[in-house]
């Protein structure tokens, strides 16, 4: 499919980022060298005309993106994530991208339910409406159960969009490959990789079900936080290309004339906002990577509710531990133990200085501690120390740029509902806290018990594994020993004698 028919895609592609003066911000975004450059303007230029107009209201970037259509919408907007990639200033730009797209009708909508569903509307819903929020992917109608009267939204697919967004994914996999090809410069920012991310997260839009689960999973994470509240999923009236949740009532998180009409602290709900998103990312490690105002509402009762979770983050346990302790360094504003960490988490090489490495954390931390609350920016700290550890060698980490990213976005929300809001105060005892938890003695027992689990999981099979060792060293006699053990033998032995040195350390 990656073949040279998608070249024509590309000179329309071209031709509407010459049209709309965005050619040039997106070479350099890429790091584009003279060839590559070369190449795409010869082919872009001759052919400008062909290009879509777009809104001129929008910068250059946004107004090519949105012209082209849907998928070229949504892969900018999963570029808003990656800074690491298209720079912040292009990052910043990019979110203003909004997915909004004529609807379809009524009717289509609900025959693509009776499909998927195997259903007639007029038996399991006494009321449909016209349809509610369009986007590019799918739209939203809102509904009533005929068996006891409650309301229900409905998430439909656009018909045809699978195909659709194949057929232009698949001209962005053979641009990457062009660009590697033109421009070695470009291999750092590896646009294979970018576009699989961008294939990866489309794939889970386009299959409901995967969204309806990522729903009931933070659900149930955050069933028991106060203020907080997620619409569930209704899985009998939810497949592959619809999703069936409970209607949610609420004033948009963003309408500040609204959140002061129905009398709601403003204050309070802009901090709860970042407790919350703190609160997931940390003790659950999977918090909603699209936490913008359009997709919070706050109910009558002052309750914040999210939906739309078609990105979603997760970190590993490990990840978050390292993450706390970074932040927690910075609350105290001790840049030494940041390094530390930094180093002891592999995140910068060992050959690099330690010592200069704090130094250069100092230079982030302190000019942002003078600030006055109302300009101490989390979000700016993170872009700032991602800088330095990029000068230090630290390699790109995914899944912290989508947390640095979602922090920003939340971020802008407390300060949308409070401009004065003091970002440190309230993640204070939200990080502390964590730490107490996960860092302290109780955390090491904790551990130990989970490699307790796993070894009498292995248990069983440790006569085996011993013996294929030891007749694996008989085979080889002229390999030295230790490489002619496997390492999950090696682990396996390393996680026994420590877990034994402990429970010997506990009995004298």
């Amino acid at each position: 499919m990656r073949g040279p028919h998608n070249i024509w895609r590309l000179i329309r592609t071209g031709a509407t980022l010459e049209r709309a003066g965005a050619m040039n911000i997106a070479l350099d975004a890429f790091e584009a060298g003279p060839l590559l450059r070369a190449v795409a303007r010869t082919m872009a230029f001759p052919f400008r005309w062909l290009g879509y107009r777009g809104d001129p209201n929008l910068p250059p970037v946004s107004r090519a993106l949105t012209a082209l259509g849907p998928a070229y919408i949504k892969f900018g907007q999963i570029m808003s994530t990656r800074p690491d990639v298209v720079g912040d200033a292009m990052a910043n730009e990019l979110r203003i991208l909004q997915d909004a797209l004529p609807p379809f009708s009524k009717e289509i909508a609900q025959q693509e339910i009776e499909h998927e569903l195997g259903i007639r509307i007029d038996e399991v819903f006494s009321e449909f409406s016209d349809p509610v929020a369009a986007a590019s992917i799918a739209q939203v109608h809102r509904a009533r159960l005929r068996e006891n009267g409650q309301e229900v939204a409905i998430k439909v697919l656009r018909p045809g969009v699978e195909k659709a967004f194949r057929r232009d994914i698949d001209a962005f996999y053979f641009a990457a490959s062009m660009i590697e090809f033109l421009s070695p410069s470009s291999r750092r920012l590896r646009p294979m990789d970018v576009i699989e991310h961008f294939d990866g997260v489309v794939r889970g839009e386009l299959d409901l079900r995967l969204e309806s689960s990522s729903a009931s999973e933070f659900a149930a994470n955050t069933e028991g936080d106060a203020g907080f509240a997620v619409p569930l999923v209704k899985w009998h009236l939810s497949s592959r290309r619809v999703m069936t949740m409970d209607w949610v009532a609420g004033v948009s998180a963003g309408d500040n004339a609204a959140l002061d009409a129905a009398g709601h602290d403003r204050r309070a709900l802009g901090s709860r906002v970042l407790e919350l998103f703190l609160l997931h990312a940390l003790r659950d490690g999977f918090f909603h990577a699209d936490m913008h105002q359009g997709n919070l509402k706050v109910s009558a009762e002052g309750d914040i509710i999210a939906y739309d979770f078609g990105i979603m983050g997760r970190i590993d346990e490990y990840t978050r531990r390292v993450y706390a302790e970074i932040l927690f360094g910075f609350i105290r504003r001790d840049y030494q133990r940041v390094a530390e960490v930094h180093f002891e988490a592999g995140y910068v090489p060992a050959d690099q200085d330690v010592e200069e490495f704090a130094r250069a954390i100092r230079a982030v931390g302190e000019p942002i501690f003078g600030m006055d609350a109302s300009r101490i920016s989390m979000a700016r700290l993170l872009s700032y120390l991602f800088e330095v550890t990029e000068r230090f060698g630290m390699q790109t980490r995914t899944e912290l740029i989508l947390l640095q990213r979602t922090m920003v976005v939340v971020e802008g929300v407390a300060r949308s509902m409070d401009s004065h809001i003091n970002i440190w105060e309230v993640a204070r005892p939200i990080v502390e806290d964590y730490i107490r938890q996960s860092i302290g003695p109780a955390a090491v027992l904790r551990d130990i018990a989970k490699t307790a689990r796993v070894l009498a999981r292995f248990g069983p099979r440790l006569p085996k594994l011993t013996e294929a060792a030891l007749i694996r060293l008989g085979d080889n006699p002229g390999e030295p020993k230790a490489r002619a053990i496997p390492p999950a033998i090696w682990a396996l032995g390393g996680a026994i004698v420590t877990t034994l040195a402990f429970f010997a350390g506990t009995l004298i």
